[in-house]
């Protein structure tokens, strides 16, 4: 018998002892009648109830994505890649308001921090209009599939033993890919004479590049705003998650003005629908022009009772100037409405 079958007899004997030992110890519990504690759950317990997440779909995207020129040059030489965002779905509703959407609800869905997405509307001023994170999303996304072009790259041409990886210009193009396997040699293993580092950050690459795809951006309202629920896509009820009512962010800090200047000018529907039903609840809605408009009017001292209503008039058409007239030339020109005041007060 030699060393190795000696070895396999003796491992052999090792598990019988061990075998035995345990159901020696399992008898003693009601062994083999008592099975033992499943290793699932029979039933629902307070500490095993099924998450909304174990019941949604996962979405999947291709990645490398796949190419779509649109003209001959991007034929020739290949488009740009461009990330596969969630759409949102936007839509009006006086019970919901007017500035809700709802999105497919997957289960490898990304959102920003509620703080960081704070941080981005309300210092950044990024509510409504987020071409710049789109941009952003797309300018990162395209970086992260170049890169991992040039990964698999270095690893094609480390199989070619005709071109020298050392030799100009390749060693900039090199220089660019084997730091990784420079900073991780001794950590990872050498399998078949072939580094694991650089398999390793193609992976870790197209994994970031592809969260890209699920990242949600929720302005104006703050990712855990979302409610789970069924809407009817394509002629199929899927989960989504719903985005309505006011945004709470609306609630702790001004609405910003340039929205509310939209409302004043060319949504007026909106303002008083949102004059309406927020009247019990301290937001302002106008625009600060006119805000300032009436503070300013307000501070204007009535002289004689009797010429009321000839101050009210004027006041009225105050506050019905054109909307393009700047709140400075309103100042510039209190010294005339004050002598105009006056001039009403005396006749």
């Amino acid at each position: 018998m030699t060393i190795r079958e000696q070895f396999f007899t003796l491992r052999q004997s090792f598990f019988d002892v061990v075998a035995v030992g345990f159901q020696k110890v399992a008898t003693a519990f009601g062994f083999p009648e008592n099975p033992g504690m499943p290793l699932f759950p029979q039933r629902e317990y307070f500490w095993n109830k099924v998450s909304l997440s174990d019941e949604l779909p996962v979405r999947n995207v291709r990645f490398p994505p796949d190419t779509n020129p649109q003209n001959y040059i991007e034929i020739l030489i290949g488009d740009s890649p461009k990330p596969n965002p969630l759409p949102r779905f936007f839509y009006e509703s006086k019970a919901d308001g007017f500035y809700s959407f709802y999105i497919e609800n997957y289960k490898n869905l990304m959102f920003l921090p509620n703080w960081l997405s704070e941080f981005l509307q309300v210092r950044c001023h990024l509510c409504l209009d987020i071409t710049f994170l789109e941009v952003c999303r797309e300018t990162v996304f395209i970086m992260l599939v170049t890169y991992y072009y040039m990964i698999s790259f270095r690893i094609f041409i480390a199989w070619l033993i005709s071109i020298n990886p050392y030799s100009f210009p390749i060693a900039y193009f090199i220089a660019l890919v084997d730091w990784i396997e420079d900073a991780s040699m001794g950590l990872l293993p050498v399998v078949g004479g072939i580094s694991l580092a650089t398999p390793l950050l193609l992976t870790v690459v197209g994994k970031i590049a592809d969260s890209l795809n699920h990242l949600v951006f929720t302005m104006p309202f703050l990712p855990s705003e979302g409610i789970p629920g069924k809407a009817i896509i394509n002629g199929d009820i899927k989960n989504v998650l719903i985005f309505r009512y006011l945004p709470i962010l609306w609630y702790k800090y001004p609405i910003p003005n340039e929205i509310r200047e939209f409302w004043y000018s060319e949504r007026p529907d909106i303002l008083k629908y949102m004059q309406k039903a927020y009247e019990n609840v301290d937001i302002q809605f106008l625009p600060d022009r006119i805000i300032k408009a009436n503070e300013f009017i307000s501070t204007l001292p009535i002289y004689d009772v009797n010429h009321l209503g000839s101050y009210i008039d004027l006041k009225t058409n105050l506050l019905t100037i054109n909307n393009r007239v700047e709140l400075q030339e309103l100042f510039d020109s209190s010294n005339s409405i004050i002598h105009t005041l006056i001039g009403i007060f005396i006749s």
